[in-house]
């Protein structure tokens, strides 16, 4: 089991292993984070590598007010929106990385059929305005409770419920009009 206050303090002694193994237990929060809010793949891992700096940068100071996990993600979500006000002005951004889900027990037409409205309704997403793609893909893709969305973006709770609200209303709006088209 990952003992975050003892990998910390091994961390600050000076271990190398202790922060390995940090950025092993988080380093697919940081990914799917990270690449969900900026769509270039060389760019996104840059900011993956800075965010673990800023994680080790900041260790000494962190002192569990909230879990470990929303802290790094609080850093990710950071880094990402500072390295997209400074470097992507204009331009969109992306949720096309996707974890692609293996239907085992489909067959290869029912696993066509989920892969094509997987990749419609991410492509519905990352149509999305930016607070909308970040509090949907924070509450329903990376499980965060609106608390931890509040401590992660700085919203406030009523906020984070009033933009997740919005998000999925635009969503279901969205699916509504294809499914009719696709019924027609």
């Amino acid at each position: 089991m990952f003992n975050e206050k003892e990998v910390i303090s091994r961390i600050i002694s000076g271990e190398v292993a202790a922060f390995a193994s940090l950025v092993q237990q988080y380093e697919g929060l940081v990914f799917h984070m990270v690449n969900r809010l900026i769509d270039d793949k060389t760019d996104a891992e840059d900011v993956c590598q800075d965010v673990f700096l800023y994680v080790f940068k900041g260790l000494p100071g962190f002192n569990f007010q909230s879990k470990l996990s929303t802290w790094i993600a609080r850093i990710a979500y950071n880094t990402s929106v500072n390295h997209l006000r400074k470097y992507k002005k204009g331009r969109h951004i992306a949720v096309d990385h996707i974890d692609h889900h293996h239907f085992i027990d489909d067959t290869p037409r029912e696993a066509a059929v989920k892969k094509d409205a997987t990749d419609y309704i991410h492509r519905l997403i990352k149509q999305l305005p930016e607070q909308y793609k970040t509090v949907l893909t924070l509450y329903h893709l990376n499980e965060f409770s609106y608390l931890e969305i509040e401590e992660i973006t700085g919203m406030p709770e009523g906020t984070v419920k009033s933009y997740l609200f919005r998000a999925r209303k635009l969503l279901k709006e969205k699916l509504e009009a294809h499914l009719k088209n696709e019924l027609v």
